[in-house]
């Protein structure tokens, strides 16, 4: 691991420490709580994208902060000291893509984080209702994080015991919180459909099976509901398989249109029978996203050289793609 890493996995260390000890004082100073555990997660995220190259967690648009961090700040404008690095959610959406989609935390969870951290930081608020779940977001973060980096210490240290009694109270009540969800799911289907006779009801949840939920998402699978067993979406994060020419899909959410369930990702893992953590969508990334090449070469899409060459020339874009590390 290299400097700037350990640097960051200490002070992250530190913080979380620091954090511990505010949480452990009670309300009266739970805004230190999270303001130091949302420090110790940026951190330690920082510490997983610097152990790979400390270029991961620069600022691009600085072109002084960049050249620091790849060994030539002879050339920089400005002094080290002045570098500019990315934020908690940039860090978080960085070392995400890395991991494909194996973070326990999603992109959603990891707002009330940021918001809480910078609430105390910028203007001495942040909302007292949410401190036990920004607490444990962190915890969790922090859990997947640890395994990937060398071991540079007792990360918990004398907290290790309160850590493990956080995080097994919070399983039990996100449990409690899905069974209600199902539950309200069933009620809310029943209301609207339990009048209908039989074939009504399937023409009528036919014509709704197309409706997928507002809001961006990379891609949605159809998926049974476990709520209603109407068809719903299974919507997530896609990447290319290291082993085969295919297209995966990561589960982060699930929407039904049927019932109004939706369920987050880690809610999708609690299920009595979960959803796959990784859905093989079963084609290339040609023929996933043939908008790529913008054109169809008169020799078919699946000669090897449909990539490069055609009437219009190179879509030379789509060659520097090919290039890039996945």
């Amino acid at each position: 691991m290299n400097k700037d890493a350990q640097r960051l996995w200490y002070s992250s260390q530190k913080w979380m420490a620091a954090a511990f000890t505010a949480f452990s004082d009670g309300p009266l100073v739970s805004d230190m709580a999270v303001h130091h555990a949302g420090v110790a997660a940026e951190h330690l995220l920082k510490a997983y994208l610097a152990a790979l190259h400390p270029a991961l967690i620069v600022d691009g648009r600085d072109f002084s902060s960049l050249l620091y961090a790849t060994g030539h700040g002879v050339h920089a404008s400005g002094p080290r000291s002045q570098t500019k690095t990315i934020g908690l959610v940039e860090a978080y959406v960085r070392v995400s893509g890395i991991l494909k989609g194996s973070m326990p935390v999603s992109r959603q969870e990891l707002v009330p984080v940021a918001e809480a951290r910078n609430g105390v930081a910028h203007a001495a608020f942040h909302d007292a209702s949410q401190v036990n779940a920004v607490f444990t977001t962190c915890l969790r973060l922090a859990d997947r994080l640890l395994p990937e980096l060398p071991p540079l210490g007792d990360f918990w240290g004398p907290y290790q015991g309160l850590h493990d009694k956080l995080l097994d109270i919070r399983v039990a009540e996100a449990r409690v919180r899905l069974e209600g969800k199902l539950a309200r799911a069933r009620h809310v289907f029943s209301d609207r459909y339990a009048h209908f006779g039989e074939e009504d009801r399937e023409l009528v949840l036919a014509a709704i099976a197309n409706v997928s939920s507002p809001g961006y998402i990379e891609h949605d699978e159809p998926a049974t509901c476990p709520a209603c067993s109407s068809r719903g979406w299974l919507g997530g994060e896609t990447h290319v398989s290291e082993t085969a020419d295919t297209v995966l899909m990561t589960p982060l959410v699930f929407d039904c249109p049927a019932c109004d369930l939706h369920l987050e990702v880690e809610e999708l893992r609690m299920l009595k029978e979960p959803f796959a953590e990784e859905i093989d969508l079963g084609v290339s990334l040609l023929d996933f996203c043939p908008e790529q090449t913008g054109r169809r070469p008169p020799y078919g899409d699946d000669h090897p050289y449909a990539l490069f060459t055609g009437d219009e020339g190179t879509d030379e874009n789509l060659v520097m793609d090919m290039y890039r590390p996945r």
